[in-house]
């Protein structure tokens, strides 16, 4: 730790212009307007049309959203598309078991039929995208409540997605940017046959585990293939043994020439959220109130998860993904608190909101302007305990899974219980199966010891907030421990096992719902963290036009600036260089903006959950049997960094070059500059992407699976 706060020092010192990042998450619509002649000047060969067309094939076609939270990309003329080993982390841990232990030992196919369908895995292409601010807003106007605006937008947004989805053939989106001043549809479509292909094991995929989560220098295979497949006339069909491999539009060229620091380098993907607009009380709520809980929820949902995991393995891949998904929100949250705080980022932003108020304040402005601040810093004040409260048990919905299951089971079964005979007929199947779905994987003693554990740490910590009153009268009856309450529960409870459910299937009472401990606990859970009185309310819709208009204040008062839109899981383009960090003893590489295979065998701990290896790598390192994919100087690359801006749903997006080819996967960022999500910081920023000359090695020469290779068209 004490070499990271060396070169975070140094960092500070450095000329702003040093390591300029090009910070934006751009439309691809806008980029020829925008920045096309910027990224030619940094080496881009290609004209904007390469990049996004709609009549004609681009770079786009080649880009999708894959599992509606990561992004991918197609590199074969056979719908093979690369992501990294986390975005496929669920479906290869619902694919594994005991015997076929796909997480821990990897897995190949060796010819089609081999490849392997997880039971819900899609992957969205984007079709086009067009601007309809004008027609939305032309239909309201500042003397409508924030309801009505809202109602009134809905049924316009409703009406453009009817329009465009051409008879249900492509999902249609409508957007809102810039917190509601402007608007935009995209045109998807959605592909739902989708097959693992291959994998890393584990003690490549997810090298370092989570201390070397959001860390450089970073040394991890993290990627994972599968192919998209197509009816015979290559549209979207549900699986089937008749269904063909996907020929799509484009897919992406390889480069196996490396790049150099400095070279360009774009990424496009769908990047879900960023909140650079955030006022400065706000950062303070994150800070102070709402990242400090959810910290500390999610540490306590871990601690009981690994619990159970490390003493059963099929426990552990059942649960692989629950706790690889909090482990990783929990570690950049506290990054963020980290970041935030030592960056003074609210003090940045309160300037920023200073000077905005001088303009707000002038005559021709303060009718529309003037309260806006005040207005927003009012709002936090009096929301700080109530986010305080809501991300504890934010954190207990995403590590208790009967936190909120028996309250959603338990309306279906109401409506079954109630309903006539000929309307149990029609929904019985649905609800059994749903029941068999949920309860496929789950493990009690693990439920509920998590649950136990959240509603300890709510009770105790959550009360200024006003908890759940089923929760607080349990927690003054039982001293705020709850342990014995949930085991006499679950014992006797519905919601038990599958077995009791649907046994009340043959024979439905609604009383047994009513009455059941479970259905309460979690009826009441569900209930507080979905309650809004109508002060409440108000105060939202306040707070939501003064943040609108806040926006729109702001561009206005800087006519001149190019803006770019906030994150929000829509395709965004991003560019930069290669870019290295400050020399880093830590890592072997000369120069350090890449890492190399040294570099991971010398992390080598046998036997270690997060840095054990092949003995496969080991011996292909040791022989340097490193094939067409060592770099030029003769080391095998790893990673590398950019100075891109990305965030979370940009982990599976391509890094590529100035003429198009793929040379890396994007996976991570640094954890000194968490603060990314709401202040872009020019010096700090970086992705870490793993090398595609490791993802090509580990495929032909430690998996033997060069017929894959071969599948790829390879830039040499």
């Amino acid at each position: 730790m004490k070499t990271k706060k060396i070169w975070f020092l140094i960092l500070l010192l450095l000329p702003f212009t040093l390591v300029r990042a090009d910070e934006g998450m751009w439309f691809l619509m806008h980029i020829d307007r925008l920045n096309h002649r910027d990224m030619q000047k940094m080496g881009l060969q290609l004209t904007s049309e390469e990049i996004y067309s709609i009549n004609h094939s681009s770079l786009k076609d080649a880009i999708v959203q894959f599992g509606g939270g990561c992004t991918a990309e197609i590199v074969s003329k056979d719908g093979l598309v690369l992501t990294n080993h986390h975005c496929g982390y669920g479906s290869i841990a619902e694919l594994s078991t005991p015997e076929h232990d796909y997480l821990t030992n990897g897995f190949w196919a060796r010819s089609r039929p081999e490849e392997l369908k997880p039971k819900s895995l899609s992957v969205r292409f984007f079709v086009r995208m067009d601007d309809v601010s004008k027609r939305i807003l032309s239909k309201v106007n500042e003397q409508m409540t924030e309801y009505e605006r809202e109602q009134i937008i809905n049924r316009e947004i409703a009406r453009i997605e009817q329009e465009n989805n051409e008879g249900g053939k492509y999902v249609v989106s409508v957007k809102s940017f810039y917190n509601g001043n402007e608007y935009y549809y995209f045109v998807y479509q959605d592909y739902n046959d989708v097959r693992l292909v291959g994998t890393p094991p584990n003690s490549i995929g997810k090298f370092g585990g989570d201390t070397d989560n959001w860390e450089w220098p970073r040394h991890t295979g993290d990627f994972s293939l599968f192919r998209v497949y197509a009816d015979k006339d290559g549209n979207p069909a549900e699986y089937s043994e008749s269904n063909v491999p996907l020929n799509p539009r484009y897919h992406l060229p390889i480069s196996l020439k490396g790049f150099q620091e400095n070279d360009f380098a774009m990424i496009l993907g769908y990047p879900g959220r960023t909140n650079r607009w955030m006022p400065a009380a706000g950062i303070d709520q994150n800070v102070n109130f709402a990242y400090p809980a959810w910290v500390e929820a999610s540490k306590i949902g871990m601690d009981n998860l690994k619990k159970h995991m490390d003493q059963n393995q099929q426990v552990k891949l059942e649960y692989a993904p629950k706790y690889a998904q909090v482990a990783n929100y929990w570690k950049n949250r506290q990054g963020m608190i980290d970041a935030l705080s030592k960056h003074q980022t609210a003090t940045t932003k309160r300037a920023d909101e200073a000077k905005f108020n001088l303009w707000a304040n002038k005559k021709e402005n303060k009718a529309q302007f003037g309260q806006v601040i005040e207005t927003i810093n009012q709002y936090y004040e009096r929301t700080n305990e109530r986010s305080r409260h809501d991300n504890y048990m934010m954190g207990m919905l995403r590590s208790s899974t009967f936190a909120a299951l028996p309250y959603v089971l338990g309306r279906a079964l109401l409506i079954y219980a109630d309903g006539t005979d000929a309307k149990r007929s029609a929904i019985k199947s649905d609800i059994e199966a749903e029941i068999a779905n949920q309860y496929e994987t789950l493990y009690l003693p693990l439920e509920q010891d998590v649950l136990a554990a959240e509603l300890n740490l709510y009770a105790s910590k959550a009360k200024a907030g006003g908890l759940a009153p089923l929760v607080d009268s349990i927690s003054q009856a039982t001293h705020g421990v709850f342990g014995d309450y949930i085991k006499q529960a679950f014992a006797s409870s519905l919601f038990a096992s599958k077995e009791k459910l649907f046994a009340f299937l043959a024979n439905p009472k609604a009383e047994q719902v009513e009455q059941d401990p479970l259905f309460l606990l979690s009826s009441a859970i569900m209930t507080r963290y979905r309650y809004t009185d109508e002060a409440q309310k108000r105060e939202e819709a306040d707070f939501q036009r003064a943040f609108r208009l806040m926006v729109e204040g702001m561009r206005q008062a800087n006519p001149k600036k190019v803006y770019y839109p906030d994150a929000n899981s829509t395709l965004r383009l991003t560019y930069g260089r290669i870019t290295a960090l400050p020399a880093d003893p830590q890592n072997d590489a000369k120069e350090n903006y890449y890492t190399t295979l040294k570099g991971t065998v010398a992390k080598y701990k046998p036997k270690d959950e997060e840095f054990d290896l092949p003995q496969k790598l080991i011996d292909l390192y040791e022989a340097k049997d490193f094939g067409r994919y060592a770099d030029q100087k003769g080391y095998l690359p790893v990673n590398f960094l950019t100075n891109n801006d990305i965030t979370g749903g940009n982990s599976g997006s391509p890094v590529i070059n100035g003429k198009g080819e793929l040379i890396g996967i994007a996976f991570d960022g640094n954890i000194e500059a968490m603060a990314g999500d709401v202040i872009f910081d020019h010096q700090l920023q970086r992705t870490i992407a793993v090398d595609i000359r490791y993802v090509l090695f580990i495929m032909d020469k430690f998996a033997g699976a060069k017929h894959l290779v071969d599948e790829m068209t390879i830039a040499e």
